[in-house]
């Protein structure tokens, strides 16, 4: 069983995402982990039987623009673009996924919070989150508005002959693990009201853990049956972090006039 109490140093970005898979065992977090577990099952079982039956097309497509004098980068690139399109599938699918589950997620952020540190949270009754989803729903769509950009312009990068269609997938695959961190690590700080834009500020202070966390995220999210419960893990992983390394300055930060959020 998980123990009741703060971990005086800081995980690895893998360290967190192997402790979320410990507490998504814990018996106070099982009802909580269900309902994003099976929302994940259902979205992810559609999307990855339409991508295997069409991936293949899609890379030799790809791979018949590429100029003639890279051809012989067709073996190099072959299992990249595999991944590359496996990140991007898997983000897009985890960002629908995202959307629908954002209150249970919330919800899971912060009983699994409320586990890790041994303290009683604000707990809204059943009416009171209700009311909230139009603010957790807005909360998605702002998240969704920081990516679609950069996404396009990752993607434009695939379209750039020689030079773009090397970098796009190295690009894509670390711009997914900053995406992955966002998205999680934002349950646990929308549920104490920390602005978007600081909470973009505080990962970017710890850039490395939180791009391997995403990552691995980005990665896991890849895998067939493992992508069912990532989710939930990544909730959990998420959380932990925010108690361990986050929760006192974020909260700090809201009276402080040197943060800006406007960013």
């Amino acid at each position: 069983m998980i123990q009741n109490q703060l971990i005086t140093q800081p995980l690895s970005g893998a360290g967190y995402l192997l402790k979320g898979a410990k507490l998504i065992s814990h018996p106070k977090l099982r009802i909580f982990v269900l309902i994003p577990l099976i929302i994940n099952i259902l979205i992810f079982a559609a999307a990855f039987w339409f991508l295997f039956s069409s991936i293949t097309q899609w890379i030799d497509s790809y791979m018949a623009a590429l100029p003639a004098f890279l051809s012989w980068l067709n073996y190099l690139l072959w299992p990249i673009l595999v991944l590359t399109i496996l990140f991007a599938f898997t983000f897009i699918f985890s960002a629908v996924a995202n959307l629908i589950a954002a209150p249970f997620n919330g919800l899971l952020a912060e009983k699994t919070e409320i586990i890790l540190t041994n303290q009683p949270l604000d707990d809204p009754g059943l009416s009171d989150l209700i009311k909230d989803l139009p603010r957790i729903f807005k909360r998605e769509l702002q998240k969704l508005a920081y990516f679609l950009p950069r996404m396009l312009f990752c993607g434009l990068l695939f379209f750039i002959p020689g030079f773009g269609q090397i970098v796009a997938p190295f690009i894509w695959f670390v711009f997914a693990g900053w995406m992955m961190a966002i998205q999680y690590a934002d349950f646990p700080f929308d549920n104490h009201k920390i602005p978007f834009a600081t909470m973009k500020q505080a990962l970017r202070k710890r850039l490395g853990k939180n791009l391997t966390f995403g990552m691995l995220v980005s990665f896991f999210t890849t895998l067939p049956i493992i992508n069912f419960i990532i989710m939930p893990i990544a909730v959990c992983g998420a959380t932990a972090f925010w108690v361990d390394v986050y929760k006192q300055e974020s909260l700090n930060s809201l009276t402080s006039p040197e943060i800006s959020v406007n960013d």
